[in-house]
């Protein structure tokens, strides 16, 4: 499972202890701890100052590790794996399932799809779309802002172009972060459908 750029708090948390309530093993990693503390910054400026700082590398590398510790503890399945992430943790969702083949399922919850590369971000999740290893549903909203309709819908054509499993799903009227029930954006017909669809996306492709 994957972060917001708030890290692993206390909505995370509960995301986690939401899904061990449906039987899974959730693990929800701290990826920012090298460059910062996001919980301790002062304003949403350096929270992302201190999560524009995380190389998609080391991130893959966390999540290696994870799977790892997860395996090695041998408290969950690791024949029935799945990933999960909100936001930048959406994005990093599309990358680890073209990163990982040994997952069953990926769910990405309004997860940027184009930026600016650079060293640290060499890639955006259109450029990896023909790497994918295992299904992704995309849920995203159409009033969200930051990421345009048209750049989640060139993604849909690119799924289907390269016969890749996934699907993407668009709440009309729906606003980024409308799962976070302790935002404003929270939107709840579209969040428990959004989690549903997480739900039965886990089932069909072998996560559960």
């Amino acid at each position: 499972m994957l972060s917001e750029i708030w890290g692993a708090h206390e909505w995370v948390r509960d995301v986690a202890r939401r899904l061990a309530k449906q039987g899974h093993l959730a693990i929800a990693p701290e990826f920012f701890v090298r460059q910062g503390d996001v919980a301790k910054a002062p304003n949403i400026g350096e929270v992302i100052k201190i999560v524009n700082a995380v190389p998609d590398k080391q991130v893959m590398s966390d999540l290696d590790a994870t799977w790892a510790w997860a395996a090695a503890s041998g408290k969950g399945n690791m024949n029935k794996t799945a990933v999960t992430g909100f936001c930048w943790g959406g994005r990093q969702t599309w990358l680890y399932a073209a990163h990982n083949p040994k997952l069953n399922a990926a769910v990405a919850w309004y997860g940027p799809v184009k930026g600016t590369p650079n060293d640290l971000k060499p890639k955006n999740v259109v450029d990896i779309v023909g790497d994918l290893k295992v299904p992704v549903l995309g849920l995203y909203g159409a009033a969200d802002t930051g990421i345009p309709v048209p750049q989640v819908e060139e993604i849909r054509g690119m799924l289907a172009a390269s016969k890749k499993k996934g699907e993407i799903v668009m709440y009309p009227a729906t606003p980024h972060g409308f799962l976070a029930d302790y935002r404003p954006s929270y939107t709840k017909t579209s969040a428990e459908d959004g989690w549903k669809r997480m739900t039965e996306w886990f089932k069909q492709n072998g996560a559960a």
